[in-house]
């Protein structure tokens, strides 16, 4: 695939002379994820981080748009009684995973995760009452964004991949995952070196 006249890669949508694939480990998760990513956020070909998310996770799946309410899957995804749906998304009533166990026996935990901006994360969650109803979930830490050539809105905020890394630590924590912590180091390898490239032609 080219693009503006430069070959970019078929898997991580970065321009080949920067292609990140040779660092992304996939691995296993019991959990099923679901990225619901902006179309804005899907046009971020070069630091987008929810394409390296759902290349390194094994059973992950990616929807890019805004509208989700009727879509077939995710509605039959919501609907199936084996599954506990919740969504990743801070709020006065999300379940904290620091604190709180969010495992259901028997069931298959599914997580949605939602790619954009704050403002367009809003816009996803108010155009879709059938992920607007699951059960929210957050986290508290105190690491900062490695994204330093990208300005957060606020200090703790944490780009998509980096969001779900303390997610998978907390899953373990809950015995949710049994991911090995070799894995959990290397998770966000694609983004750290992303980074490094981009601050390096900065």
């Amino acid at each position: 695939m080219k693009t503006k006249n430069r070959a970019v890669c078929y898997n991580c949508y970065r321009p080949q002379t920067s292609c990140m694939c040779p660092h992304i480990t996939s691995i296993e998760t019991k959990t099923k994820f679901i990225i619901l990513m902006h179309p804005k956020e899907f046009k971020k070909t070069k630091n987008g981080t929810g394409h390296f998310t759902n290349l390194s996770l094994k059973n992950c799946d990616i929807h890019v748009g805004i509208d989700f309410s009727k879509n077939e899957t995710i509605n039959n995804i919501i609907k199936d009684p084996e599954n506990a749906c919740h969504v990743l998304y801070p709020s006065a009533t999300s379940i904290n995973l620091n604190d709180e166990y969010i495992g259901v026996e028997e069931k298959t935990t599914v997580i949605f995760l939602i790619d954009g901006t704050w403002p367009c994360s809003k816009s996803i969650l108010a155009s879709n009452p059938n992920i607007d109803a699951l059960k929210k979930i957050s986290f508290t830490h105190t690491k900062i964004s490695q994204f330093t050539f990208k300005e957060q809105p606020k200090e703790y905020c944490l780009s998509t991949i980096e969001s779900t890394l303390c997610v998978l630590e907390l899953l373990n924590k809950q015995h949710l995952e049994n991911i090995d912590s070799k894995d959990l180091q290397n998770f966000l390898m694609p983004f750290d070196q992303m980074v490094k490239y981009q601050l390096a032609y900065t």
